[in-house]
């Protein structure tokens, strides 16, 4: 199964590279696949490669969910 969340880009870097965050994991993501990244959007990420930006609000709910699947998961 893969899977991809929602990272919030944190710095544009050099070569079509950019630093993102999720939930506090920073890595560095190729942004070859999408235009007009700028620092804060969220974006998709699988398998190093940003695949498409995200609404903010989006983003959101969707990471909101899976904290609450963890935390279900934590509590069973």
């Amino acid at each position: 199964m893969c899977l991809a969340l929602p990272s919030r880009v944190v710095a544009l870097l050099d070569d079509d590279q950019a630093k993102v965050d999720l939930g506090g994991v920073t890595k560095s993501v190729s942004l070859s696949l999408v235009e007009g990244v700028q620092v804060g959007d969220y974006v998709i990420v699988h398998v190093g490669y940003a695949l498409t930006k995200v609404d903010p609000a989006e983003a959101q709910k969707t990471l909101a969910l899976f904290a609450e699947m963890q935390a279900a998961g934590q509590s069973a």
